[in-house]
C-alpha cells in the first residue's frame, strides 16, 4: 500500500510523535507505515486521515 502520510505530515508541520499521540500509537508505528513497511488497519488508516483533516483517498492507495 502506498500513502501520502509523511508528505501531509510535513506540510502540516507536525510530528510523528505528534500524529502518533493523536492517533494512540507508537512514533515507530508511524513511521513504518510512512516507509510502506507497515499496512495499519482501515480503523487506524481512519484515524490518520482525521488527524490530518484529510480523506482515505488523500493518503492511502493500493498499487497493483
Amino acid at each position: 500500500m502506498k500513502n501520502n502520510v509523511k508528505i501531509t505530515r510535513m506540510e502540516q508541520k507536525i510530528t510523528q510523535e505528534q500524529l502518533a499521540r493523536r492517533v494512540h500509537v507508537t512514533r515507530q508505528t508511524i513511521g513504518l507505515i510512512e516507509k510502506g513497511v507497515y499496512n495499519p488497519t482501515l480503523q487506524l488508516c481512519v484515524a490518520i486521515a482525521k488527524a490530518m483533516g484529510k480523506t482515505l483517498d488523500d493518503l492511502f492507495w493500493e498499487v497493483d
